[in-house]
């Protein structure tokens, strides 16, 4: 029999779509067959969540969350009924409900890391909460970049033809200039090759990296970032044996990728890279942390407040990070089983 992973789920937003998406996806019998699952969040608002989709109940509720530990049963709901003030009218971010989905993210990092898990799938969280609640994390990579302390991280999109990695995350476009350097391009070109490599079989990766400004700034006419930092980086990445070529033009390039001239493109900033992703994959598109010494995806929608208790979440892009982080939990394992060729 192939390898079966555990794969940790967390809730999210408690008032967000997270409890219905998770309910919705794992309802897929072949989608629960392929890997066991923990999920971290609250029985309550899951067990309302499949009452709404008129689903029967098909996980074990573990009622303590003091102690992480591995089960048996082939889908658990680690259930933090601490947090059960929430119930399920509020439909706003909060500081409860920022304690809450902190605290489901902060045990699935700590689940993976001691190998509890294979991996993990988080479901979205509402950054306003984490601030009210005093977290002062941009999002989701960064906590767990930091919880594994991995310095060399990445933020990637994958969805229909288009599998696109950010050179920048969470910042202003006024704060552009103050962060995108030669590291800041050529470290997500290094991942991306890794992990097209590595995880996604794609032997000789073909990677196209974006300018920064239009028409990639057409030698010098609108700006000199391509000429400073951008073409720099390529070059490094070039010597180290990569297939990467550019800058090109952000206007066109992603067309290219999507009719498969190339395997992969770096995004200099978030909207950049994710336009295209979410227009043409919006309800299957993936994301997935580069970096981590585990597996990490989410969808790529936020907590959609206004769909909550209305049973019309979408939960496409929930059912493929669950399907993505399963896929690549099992090449892990399987790779980590093959034995190292003996070198002369």
């Amino acid at each position: 029999m192939s390898y079966r992973p555990t794969i940790a789920i967390t809730m999210g937003e408690p008032a967000g779509i997270g409890p219905e998406v998770i309910v919705k996806a794992l309802a897929d019998p072949q989608l629960r067959q392929r890997a066991k699952y923990i999920i971290y969040g609250m029985n309550e608002l899951l067990a309302y969540a499949a009452d709404l989709v008129e689903f029967d109940v098909f996980w074990w509720r573990d009622q303590s969350s003091k102690q992480l530990r591995s089960y048996s049963q082939d889908v658990v709901v680690v259930d933090y009924d601490q947090y059960s003030i929430l119930g399920s009218t509020i439909r706003a971010p909060s500081r409860l409900g920022g304690q809450a989905s902190m605290r489901f993210c902060l045990d699935a990092i700590e689940a993976a890391n001691r190998k509890i898990v294979d991996a993990v799938v988080t479901a979205p969280i509402a950054k306003e909460s984490w601030k009210l609640a005093g977290y002062n994390y941009p999002g989701h990579t960064e906590l767990f970049a930091e919880r594994t302390d991995t310095r060399r991280y990445a933020m990637m999109f994958a969805g229909g033809p288009l599998k696109v990695v950010l050179a920048t995350v969470h910042i202003p476009l006024n704060g552009l200039w103050g962060r995108l350097n030669i590291g800041a391009v050529f470290q997500p070109i290094e991942l991306l090759h890794e992990a097209l490599v590595n995880w996604f079989d794609i032997e000789k990766p073909r990677i196209a990296v974006c300018g920064l400004n239009p028409h990639a700034s057409e030698n010098g006419q609108f700006g000199d970032e391509e000429q400073r930092i951008i073409t720099p980086a390529i070059t490094m990445a070039r010597e180290q044996g990569i297939n990467v070529t550019g800058p090109y033009a952000p206007d066109t390039i992603f067309l290219a990728a999507r009719d498969g001239k190339y395997d992969a493109v770096v995004a200099m900033y978030h909207d950049q890279g994710l336009i295209p992703v979410k227009l043409l994959a919006f309800d299957q598109a993936v994301n997935l942390t580069l970096g981590l010494p585990f597996v990490r995806t989410s969808p790529d929608h936020g907590t959609a407040f206004d769909l909550v208790g209305k049973n019309r979440a979408n939960p496409g892009s929930m059912h493929s990070a669950i399907q993505m982080a399963v896929d690549l939990a099992i090449r892990r394992h399987q790779r980590s089983q093959t034995p190292t060729p003996p070198t002369d």
